[in-house]
């Protein structure tokens, strides 16, 4: 059995093993503070158009509130100051005019907030998609830490392994779980950690 692993004892294997351990776990550790920055970076954006959201709701509501009071004020004077009317009719939102000309009688329909309201709608869509855009950042990072933290623990091993003896059963113990680290990292960086489209 000892003959079979001896491989693993060998120093050409374990200088070999520390200086692949060394690039991968430099690797992990570079990607996963690339995907922290990312993550931040698509955070900040999702904070930004809730923000101008916010604004462009209120905007809106106060763009509304004009309507009625255009609206009513020149239905107040439709007929008996026409030229009054007119001058609240003429300041009348795009949004207004269109649900006049659609239906007269119901001038307060539903498109006519969804039109008032496209702006903020909109800026909410991109938040969303911002902030889901960042929590998969976030889990990217997340998983490379955690191949971070096993490629560190399988060149701790590496590096204990070198410094016993050739003889040493605790040689080949830790440079096999050095190994067995090895491919778990492996594995978890092939298979767990998400890609993110750009």
């Amino acid at each position: 059995m000892k003959k079979f692993f001896g491989f693993l004892g060998n120093e050409f294997f374990l200088g070999t093993m520390i200086a692949l351990l060394s690039v991968l776990t430099a690797v992990a550790s570079y990607q996963g503070a690339m995907a922290d920055s990312k993550q931040n970076e698509f955070e900040i954006k999702g904070m930004k158009d809730l923000n101008d959201g916010n604004a462009e709701y209120l905007r809106a509501n106060q763009d509304i509130t004009q309507d009625y009071n255009y609206f009513d004020n020149w239905y107040i004077n439709d007929g008996e100051r026409p030229e009054i009317a007119e001058y609240y009719q003429f300041n009348f939102s795009e949004a207004l005019q269109a649900a006049i000309e659609r239906n007269p009688e119901t001038v307060w329909d539903e498109q006519y907030y969804e039109e008032m309201y496209t702006e903020a709608y909109d800026y909410w869509d991109s938040s969303d998609v911002n902030f889901e855009t960042g929590s998969q950042w976030d889990e990217r990072g997340d998983q490379l830490q955690l191949v971070m933290l096993t490629m560190a623990l399988a060149l701790a091993f590496a590096a204990w392994a070198s410094l016993l003896g050739a003889e040493s059963n605790m040689r080949l113990f830790f440079a096999a779980f050095s190994l067995i680290m090895l491919v778990v990292g492996l594995f978890t960086y092939i298979v767990m950690v998400p890609a993110v489209a750009a």
